[in-house]
C-alpha cells in the first residue's frame, strides 16, 4: 500500500516508516518539523513539509498523492504536563488538525486510518492492566483530544465508511541503530535518566515518591517503538479483514520509576544520582494497559518484552548519538 505517515519525521512515526519500507509499503511522511528531524526520514520515503493546520498545503498533498490507501497519524501536541498548562493547544489545535486532515482525506477517497491514542483515556482505571472495556474517563487535555479525535473517527465511518484503528498505548521507549529519541525539550523518562549517565545533567528528578506504588513512585508500562511501529503495520494490513477496531497496547507488566532509575543503572554502568520533587498534574499512579486483544486477534508479539533490553536498545543510540540528531 501507499500510506501517508503524518509525524513521520519524529520518534514514534520515523521508526513506523522505516517499518513501513521494509515490508514493502510506500510512504509519504508530512511533518511541519516542529519537534522532527529531517534526518530521521528515511529516504525512501517521500517528504512533505507542511502542516495539519495549512488546508492549501494538505490540499496539494492530496492532489500530488491520489493514490493514497491509508493514513498513520502521529502528528499532535503530545505532552501531558504542557496541556495542563496550555489545554487549548491541545482541546483545539490537535482536534482541528485531525478534522482538516480527515476532511482530505476521505475527499480523496482514502478509507483506511489508524490512530495513534493514548493509555491518557483512562485516569481512574477500575482494572490493571487496562483493557479495551475500561471505562474513559481522560487524564488530561492530551488525553481528551485524542478522545475527541476516537469520537470523530467513529462518525467518519458511520458517514463516509471509513475503517479506523485507534491504537492506545503509552511510554513508547528504546531505539534502533539509525534511528533514536531526540526531543527538544525531552521529557520522557528514559532519555532523559541516560542524559544523566552521559554526564548531560547531574541527576534525574523523581516527581512524586508517596504514589500509593510499591516503592512510592509512578509505575508504566514501557513498550519498544519497534513493536509500535509493527501493531501500527498489522492494525492497517487488517482492517479490510476486521473493519475498524481499538486496541490497547503495553507489554502488561509495569515498572516504576524507581525501578527504571535501577534498570539504567546496571544497563549503564554509571550511577545515575536522583531527586524527590514534588508530583506533576495529571499523572495517575499506575497505568498498565493490556495487549492480550490485538495479540489474539492480529497475532501482534512485541520483539522486546522486557525493560533490561528496552534500555539497552535506548542506551547503544544515546551513547553514540550524544547530541541526537545533530551530533
Amino acid at each position: 500500500m501507499k500510506i501517508l505517515v503524518t509525524g513521520g519525521a519524529g520518534y514514534i512515526g520515523s521508526m513506523t516508516t522505516a517499518e513501513l519500507l521494509a515490508a514493502g509499503h510506500q510512504v509519504v511522511v508530512l511533518d511541519n518539523l516542529y519537534q522532527g528531524h529531517r534526518a530521521a526520514v528515511p529516504p525512501e520515503a517521500t517528504f512533505v513539509q507542511a502542516d495539519l493546520a495549512d488546508r492549501v498545503a494538505l490540499a496539494r498533498l492530496f492532489a500530488d498523492h491520489p493514490d493514497i490507501d491509508g493514513i498513520m497519524h502521529f502528528a499532535s501536541y503530545t505532552l501531558v504536563g504542557e496541556s495542563m498548562d496550555k489545554p487549548l493547544l491541545y482541546l483545539r489545535d490537535n482536534l482541528v488538525n485531525a478534522a482538516n486532515l480527515l476532511e482530505y482525506a476521505v475527499a480523496a477517497g482514502v478509507r483506511r486510518f489508524i490512530l495513534s491514542s493514548t493509555a491518557n483515556l483512562f485516569d481512574d482505571p477500575a482494572r490493571m492492566p487496562i483493557d479495551e472495556h475500561e471505562r474513559i474517563v481522560p487524564g488530561s487535555p492530551y488525553g481528551e483530544s485524542k478522545f475527541f479525535i476516537e469520537r470523530v473517527l467513529a462518525w467518519f465511518e458511520r458517514i463516509y465508511g471509513l475503517r479506523y484503528c485507534c491504537l492506545r498505548y503509552f511510554n513508547a521507549s528504546g531505539d534502533t541503530p539509525n534511528r533514536g529519541e531526540d526531543h527538544d525539550p525531552e521529557t520522557h523518562l528514559i532519555p532523559l535518566v541516560l542524559q544523566v549517565a552521559l554526564g548531560q545533567r547531574p541527576h534525574i528528578t523523581v516527581f512524586g515518591d508517596d504514589y500509593p506504588t510499591p516503592d512510592g513512585t509512578c509505575v508504566r508500562d514501557y513498550i519498544h517503538v519497534v513493536d509500535l511501529a509493527q501493531a501500527h503495520i498489522l492494525a492497517m494490513e487488517s482492517l479490510d479483514q476486521f473493519g475498524s477496531q481499538v486496541y490497547n497496547l503495553g507489554n502488561g507488566s509495569g515498572f516504576s520509576v524507581l525501578e527504571v532509575i535501577e534498570t539504567a543503572r546496571k544497563v549503564t554502568g554509571h550511577p545515575i544520582p536522583h531527586v524527590i520533587g514534588p508530583r506533576r498534574a495529571g499523572d495517575p499512579a499506575t497505568l498498565v494497559a493490556s495487549s492480550t486483544t490485538i495479540r489474539a486477534k492480529l497475532g501482534w508479539q512485541p520483539r522486546y518484552p522486557d525493560l533490561e533490553a528496552i534500555i539497552a536498545s535506548a542506551w547503544e543510540w544515546h551513547r553514540t548519538h550524544p547530541q541526537g540528531y545533530a551530533g
